[in-house]
């Protein structure tokens, strides 16, 4: 069993929680400044992965990375709708209860689409996107390792009482090895089958059929990335990527033809593990060189 203690060094942030909808919503809220940060994680991972962001860039920024619901160190109930929706108004609330305006908005992952249907809803609180490999419109292809995940019995199986998924999840989405504590650090909100309830309905929630109940507001999602046309983007993907390939590159690329383009040859999934250093160095460039009136209109 793993004790936060264990992990603690790598993640030594302060806990903060708002209530949603009776549940503890965990979240990091780090450094000051007149910018904020909003850092969105996405499946098999929580805001651990964004720990040496955080530790660099709130020492000019204020930085916020919250769990998902059934994620991280947020409370997990086992009956909860976990649907991309829901994740959204989740998100939302945290919005609303910090009084947040201007972010920039961080995403990786599914937290792409969470964090672009959040910023859907209310464009202007958002002044700048940085989008790590992720998705956050629709497609009817998926890797046959998440295909596999998504067969009726199977899934509950491979995913939580086998606990597949989060395992090798950690072996493919790194090119360097992992260190123990790092990979103490993945794994930790997740140790039981109970913990891995998110998990199992982030995969059963990938809308690549028009009948799924996600399907729609995925394409709302979609049809809403128009509105940052002029904003700020800089997109940073490890191409090494074995769930989000190079075509989701491009495809972000169409949508925000304005964006700056970093691409980690050797990075994978995590790319945050196996490029960090130059993906902050970058990153620091690109919120230097691209300033915003922090004022509220």
């Amino acid at each position: 069993m793993i004790k936060f203690e264990d992990i603690k060094s790598e993640y030594p942030f302060k806990s903060n929680f708002i209530k949603v909808k009776s549940y503890n919503y965990h979240y990091v809220d780090e450094g000051g400044g007149k910018e904020t940060l909003l850092m969105i994680h996405g499946n098999l991972s929580w805001s651990f992965m964004y720990r040496n962001l955080i530790r660099e860039f709130s020492k000019n920024y204020r930085v916020i990375a919250p769990d998902h619901l059934g994620c991280g160190l947020s409370d997990k109930p086992q009956d909860f709708p976990y649907r991309l929706e829901t994740h959204i108004d989740n998100l939302e609330s945290l919005l609303f209860s910090l009084k947040l305006e201007k972010v920039t908005l961080v995403v990786h992952d599914w937290g792409a689409a969470i964090g672009v249907g959040l910023a859907a809803r209310h464009p202007g609180k958002i002044a700048r996107l940085i989008i790590l490999n992720s998705t956050a419109f629709s497609t009817t292809w998926l890797p046959l390792r998440l295909a596999i995940l998504r067969i009726p019995w199977l899934d509950n199986k491979l995913i939580r009482s086998l606990n597949l998924f989060l395992n090798t999840s950690l072996q493919m989405s790194c090119r360097k090895a992992l260190p123990s504590i790092v990979r103490k650090g993945f794994k930790y909100p997740y140790q039981t089958c109970n913990d891995r309830i998110a998990i199992l309905r982030f995969v059963q929630d990938i809308p690549i059929d028009p009948e799924h109940i996600s399907f729609e507001v995925l394409l709302e999602i979609e049809h809403g990335l128009w509105m940052f046309r002029e904003t700020p983007v800089y997109i940073i993907w490890g191409m090494r990527d074995w769930c989000f390939s190079p075509r989701y590159l491009r495809r972000w690329q169409l949508y925000y033809p304005q964006a700056q383009v970093l691409k980690l040859d050797d990075a994978g999934h995590y790319l945050l593990e196996d490029e960090c250093d130059k993906a902050i160095a970058t990153i620091k460039d690109f919120l230097e060189s691209s300033t915003i009136n922090t004022e509220i209109q």
